[in-house]
Parts: structure tokens; sequence; C-alpha cells
């Protein structure tokens, strides 16, 4: 049982991409599902699946990297906490790295990145940044 379900999803991909793994597997919950859609249409994996495994729902990223082998997620970081929950207002969320990143938002209309969000001009609360 893990405390935070999302920054354990987070570290899974980063520790995958730090020994060049294709495939990803965590266990599958709603939100994650939501992310893995956030990351694909950002272009930051090829793609997911869901499937099961002895009974539990299990998601599995197809992680992307550059034709030299580089992974194409340079960062990945969990914003709001179970200790220490981060709210921001549509105005108050600053874009990732320049506008070069993403953050992912929960917002009463669901998840969406942080360029959404400001069109929307709603805010909510920040799960992770992806650079």
């Amino acid at each position: 049982m893990h405390s935070d379900p999302i920054a354990d999803f987070l570290t899974r991909i980063r520790n995958a991409q730090m020994v060049s793994k294709e495939v990803v597997s965590s266990p599958s919950s709603k939100i994650k599902v939501e992310i893995a859609k956030i990351f694909e249409s950002e272009g930051y994996i090829t793609g997911y699946s869901l499937s099961e495994v002895n009974g539990f729902d299990v998601i599995r990223l197809s992680l992307k990297y550059d034709t030299d082998g580089s992974p194409v997620i340079d960062g990945l970081k969990r914003l709001s906490k179970p200790g220490l929950r981060k709210y921001c207002g549509a105005d108050d969320i600053v874009p990732v790295r320049g506008g070069l990143g993403t953050c992912i938002v929960s917002t009463s209309k669901g998840l969406m990145t942080d360029r959404q969000a400001r069109e929307v001009g709603v805010g909510g609360e920040l799960i992770c940044s992806i650079w």
C-alpha cells in the first residue's frame, strides 16, 4: 500500500527511463489513466495500454526516446503531496520551464494541462510537472 500512488507512478517512469526501458508498468487508477492521456497528447510517451494481471488492473506506458537514445522526459516532479496540497487560481499557474514543460492541474472540469486551465480560466490542484 502506497501513501501517494501518483508519486510512485512518476518514480516508476523516472527509474525506467534511467535504465532505458521501453515499457513501464504500474497499478492502474482513473487518475493515472488521465495522466497517461495527457503525457501521450503532449508527446512525452508513445502510448499506453490497460490490462489485467492476477486480477489487478495494470497500466503500461510505452516510453519515448530520441534518435540518440536519450529519454524525451528530462524531469518529472510531484507538486501537490498528501501532506501539503498546492492549489492555484487560473491566473497564478506559472508556466513550467518558460512554457517548454507541462504542469498537470486537477480542476473541477477534470485533469488538464496548465495551458488548457489558463485558456478555460479555471484553477485547481497542481498534480505534477513534466519537462
